[in-house]
């Protein structure tokens, strides 16, 4: 073969290799974490498992069944560890029967099997690991550091580059987070019954924080970043697969996806903003409609069991009357109010009482809820967000007060950081 084939070849590997440990090493991680009880060591060997291949693959071609081929790698290394952990602690005699036991079951004679044969715990252990990942000992931003890096498969350049963070600061919270769960001796276990709602919280939080950055991202030049969305819906999937009774879980992969559904209608050709509003809906994906429907039927079907209507599947709810509706004008409005009165009650936020506010100007006009957002503007906490006086200036714009309005959206460019974002609200300044 010629140093051009070699080259090729070795490429297609390397692209196969990536791709398989795209899709494979959070259940990687997760089954060497049940074994070894620790998330930053099961990593650690995970990756191992892919220098392995990426060490045989290019001369021994890739393996049938790759996932198998990782799983069995990462397994006999996490047999290796536990077999110097055993003698470290003068235990080895007795756990090596134990040890020898596990190995056997993973000879290369049953390595096409073990795809299969994983499946009866992989569940179970994925479980485990979105709980860890995103357990409240951790501050948010390391929540979502170790999520994406742990169940997204993203690397340390990615996530710093999705998040426009120095690499070396995500990488240090990646690092103080693995830290915090072995000090804090955080089990990796799916919580029981009494734990599990507010740790579900703080998972459902996680996988919602990365999928608004990736619908609106906080600064840069980007109005979207379309992988970040990718990412969350993915892990919101998941997650639906392994805690199908959970109406909450529901409920966000139906907001994710009927938001995702209008990613390409939220920008022009030059790649401007384009707001809710005026998009053009026959570019909203309805493949990603639908999903979202049959998500927030689901959710449905479980309150209707007597499980409670949370937060998630209430903006769900909302999402899906804008998905309904075939044109603008044919929005309900008012029963957008009354979704966001039952959100106000079981997830009061300002922003939530912003959101209403416009929904109350669509339904009743701009002046009753223009009294509305000037109520707001004292709230400590909306003081630097930018929609506060970029609603406020399209309720002035819409009474024809346009000064004022002017001001409004100066002011609120002058607060984002988002390139994109900036532009559109002075542009709407200008008139």
């Amino acid at each position: 073969m010629s140093d051009g084939g070699v080259a090729a070849a070795a490429a297609e590997v390397r692209q196969a290799i990536d791709a398989v440990w795209r899709i494979e090493a959070a259940r990687l991680i997760a089954s060497v974490a049940r074994m070894t009880r620790d998330v930053g060591r099961a990593e650690e060997i995970a990756q191992d498992a892919l220098i392995a291949a990426l060490e045989h693959w290019p001369a021994s071609g890739i393996p049938r069944n790759p996932a198998a081929w990782l799983m069995t790698t990462a397994k006999r290394r996490a047999i290796d560890h536990l077999r110097q952990q055993a003698l470290h602690a003068r235990e080895h005699e007795a756990l090596g029967r134990d040890l020898e036991a596990l190995e056997a079951r993973y000879t290369p004679d049953v390595l096409d099997a073990l795809a299969d044969a994983q499946q009866d715990d992989i569940g179970d252990d994925l479980l485990r690991l979105i709980f860890t990942a995103c357990h409240p000992v951790l501050p948010t931003e390391a929540r979502v550091a170790l999520t994406l890096r742990l169940l997204g498969g993203l690397t340390t350049a990615e996530i710093a580059r999705a998040f426009l963070v120095p690499e070396p600061t995500i990488a240090q919270r990646i690092v103080r987070a693995k830290r915090s769960l072995a000090a804090a001796h955080v089990p990796f276990e799916v919580p029981g019954a009494a734990e599990r709602a507010p740790r579900l919280a703080s998972v459902l939080e996680v996988i919602y924080l990365v999928f608004n950055e990736g619908y609106a991202a906080t600064a840069g030049d980007d109005w979207m970043r379309p992988a970040l969305c990718q990412e969350a819906q993915r892990l919101g999937r998941v997650l639906a697969e392994l805690a199908p009774g959970e109406p909450e879980v529901h409920g966000l992969v139906a907001l994710m996806e009927i938001q995702a559904s209008r990613l390409h209608a939220r920008s022009d050709a030059q790649g401007r903003p384009v707001l809710l509003l005026d998009q053009d809906r026959a570019r909203w994906d309805a493949l990603l409609v639908r999903r979202g429907l049959a998500a927030l039927d689901k959710a449905e079907q479980l309150a209707r069991a007597g499980h409670a209507w949370g937060p998630y599947a209430l903006q769900g709810a909302i999402a899906a009357c804008h998905a309904r509706a075939h044109r603008a004008e044919d929005t309900d409005w008012t029963h957008i109010v009354a979704l966001y009165d039952a959100l106000a009650q079981v997830a009061p936020s300002p922003v939530v009482a912003l959101n209403r506010a416009v929904a109350v100007g669509m339904a009743e006009g701009p002046a009753a809820a223009l009294a509305l957002v000037d109520a707001l503007a004292a709230d400590p906490a909306l003081r630097g967000y930018p929609w506060l006086p970029g609603v406020r200036g399209d309720l002035l714009d819409k009474l024809g007060r346009k000064e004022e309005a002017r001001a409004e959206f100066e002011r609120a460019a002058a607060l984002t950081r988002n390139a994109q974002e900036k532009a559109l609200l002075l542009a709407r300044a200008v008139g």
